[in-house]
């Protein structure tokens, strides 16, 4: 090979990763992002059929192998299950401490298990960590049937909660991924789900268990074990769900954190237990080796306070839509990017959520990535009373 194309090949590796070195995102990639994504790619996953690997706080895809191929996702399916449980709790719908009873339907559940016995009843808290941790059909079930109404009212909710995260390539058809038609996911959609998940700090708590037990002061106590090994085994893991059917083959969506900097890595259709698990590893392993994440905003964080024209309050709280923050190589600093807020104009009525403008993030004046900011609240058109107390209060001030 003539040493024009040999220097003409290594300009071109180093400028692909160079792009990737500098990509930064609030939620998925650009099509453009994800095109120098996969110029960048490191072989990885050599035994699963699909894989994705992704930084949680930005949304980034470091790796991806068919990660839009439609499969079955076995108990991987849970993570949709417990991201709705807990939005169910964060909008005060349950309380961890409500009485779950079994039906008869939920206590029918073959596969992976809690031994539930119909008519028996747990608090919310013992069947998400039956879900969590042993990864309990039985208590799936049982939990959906007290949220929805029924098994297809919460697979109803499912589907529709998929569709808001812009999965593309997934249909659910029951809760806990037992083998049925026209029930698929893929790598990406699940890396999506999950990290929508772990917006949700307490879910960690659970996922994060190695051993417990449930039903621990009765005369049945019942022995948990986490289903998924590298909780125990790998450092900085503490979630989220494994899933395994002879369909499936074995399946694994997991989160692990080191100095702040946390990663998702989803595989599917490996052929063992032990090779799932160590391409699991060898994903974190690349992530951690290589890149780091700084977040300048958590989701709804507040980001600055707003005058409110003739609003019923005076002063608005805007806060973020979504995680923004950037992901750089190792040795890259935070203080090479910059900040700035851009509103727009802010005058009332106002609906909680509703866009009032952008943060935008720059590096050497280029503008990388911007995040929408919303209002925290409902803002109504202040009353001519209000007003008027208003401008009498300015008077006083004014005059003192």
């Amino acid at each position: 090979m003539s040493l024009k194309r040999r220097l003409g090949r290594t300009c071109t590796s180093l400028l692909c990763a160079t792009a990737l070195m500098m990509a930064s995102f609030t939620g998925s990639a650009s099509a453009a992002e994800k095109k120098d994504n996969k110029a960048a790619q490191v072989d990885l996953a050599k035994q699963s059929v699909s894989a994705v690997l992704m930084d949680q706080a930005t949304g980034t895809v470091l790796f991806e192998k068919n990660g839009n191929a439609k499969l079955p996702p076995a108990s991987v399916t849970k993570v949709m299950t417990m991201l709705l449980i807990m939005e169910a709790v964060e909008n005060g719908k349950v309380k961890w401490s409500d009485k779950i009873r079994t039906s008869e339907n939920a206590a029918s559940m073959g596969g992976s298990q809690i031994f539930l016995e119909p008519g028996e009843e747990m608090t919310l808290e013992e069947m998400f960590k039956g879900i969590a941790v042993a990864s309990g059909n039985d208590a799936a079930v049982a939990v959906a049937e007290h949220l929805a109404g029924s098994e297809e009212g919460f697979v109803q909710l499912m589907n529709e909660r998929a569709e808001q995260l812009g999965c593309k390539a997934t249909h659910f058809s029951n809760v806990n991924g037992l083998p049925v038609d026209n029930h698929y996911t893929s790598a990406h959609d699940i890396a999506l789900m999950s990290r929508e998940l772990l917006k949700h700090d307490a879910v960690t708590k659970y996922t994060g268990i190695y051993q417990d037990y449930l039903r621990k002061t009765s005369e049945k106590p019942f022995w948990l074990v986490n289903t998924n090994k590298l909780v125990r085994f790998y450092s900085g893991m503490d979630g989220l769900k494994t899933g395994f059917t002879a369909e499936a083959k074995y399946c694994l969506s997991a989160t692990a954190q080191r100095g702040g900097f946390r990663v998702i890595a989803v595989v599917m259709g490996a052929p063992t237990s032990p090779v799932r698990n160590a391409e699991i590893s060898q994903m974190m392993d690349f992530a951690f080796a290589n890149y780091k994440s700084e977040v300048l905003y958590k989701s709804g964080q507040v980001v600055q306070q707003v005058a409110i024209d003739k609003g019923d309050v005076r002063n608005l709280p805007i806060v973020t839509n979504d995680t923004v923050g950037v992901l750089m190589k190792k040795g890259d600093k935070k203080t090479a990017y910059q900040q700035e807020v851009v509103l727009n104009e802010v005058k009332a009525p106002i609906k909680k959520g509703q866009v009032l403008g952008s943060v935008v993030i720059k590096k050497e004046g280029q503008e990388i990535t911007k995040a929408d900011l919303v209002a925290s609240i409902d803002v109504s058109k202040a009353g001519m009373w209000t007003l008027f107390k208003r401008t009498v209060e300015s008077w006083l001030t004014f005059g003192t």
